[in-house]
């Protein structure tokens, strides 16, 4: 996709995103670093942490653990919009979901890519802040952004019930071959420990 927008991948549903009309340029010289994925934690690339048991999503470009009790969604299950995508249901309703989505939009940066990754959050939602991650992968692709925010479920669409805050993380940055990608997590209240949320972040390596 280069369109410029995101996708809100709780709802499926595109949102318009926001574009900066200035590009930056290249200032700095890239570094070709060859970094071998070896297993860590048993299961997974070097310098990701990957819990013993935990699944993996795995894409072209991102791989992400997930708590056993997730379900992952076949191609023809998840939205269009994402590369992969695993749920927690509860009484027929997801109560948390673990997405990628690649390629959203056209980013010279890992700046852009948040921007464009904001975009996805759905209106009414509260941004919490931002703040800077190093996720496992090539040196070059390691810099991400972290965006915290909230909102309040509308009870459409099997999600959590009306009026339900949720929570989501979105990791955002570019792989190696700069295209964007972006790792989010949404979960209603208490379906997710602090602890479980860290280590499905720390469990993030970008080709």
């Amino acid at each position: 996709m280069s369109s410029g927008t995101c996708v809100s991948t709780w709802s499926g549903r595109r949102a318009t995103g926001h574009r900066r009309t200035a590009r930056r340029a290249l200032a700095a010289v890239v570094l070709v670093a060859a970094v071998s994925f070896t297993a860590a934690c048993g299961n997974g690339p070097a310098g990701a942490e990957v819990p013993e048991g935990w699944p993996r999503l795995a894409t072209d470009s991102v791989t992400v653990a997930h708590p056993p009790a997730f379900r992952e969604q076949g191609a023809g299950e998840r939205s269009k919009f994402n590369a992969a995508a695993a749920t927690l249901e509860e009484g027929g309703r997801t109560v948390a979901m673990i997405s990628v989505q690649l390629d959203y939009t056209n980013a010279d940066s890992v700046e852009e890519a948040a921007i464009g990754a904001e975009a996805g959050i759905a209106l009414g939602a509260t941004l919490e802040g931002q703040e800077d991650l190093r996720v496992a992968g090539p040196e070059k692709a390691r810099d991400a952004k972290r965006i915290d925010f909230t909102f309040t479920s509308t009870g459409e669409q099997g999600t959590p019930a009306k009026g339900t805050r949720v929570a989501g993380v979105i990791v955002a940055g570019l792989d190696s071959r700069e295209s964007t990608y972006a790792v989010r997590i949404d979960a209603a209240e208490g379906r997710l420990s602090p602890d479980e949320l860290k280590k499905i972040i720390d469990s993030i390596a970008v080709k």
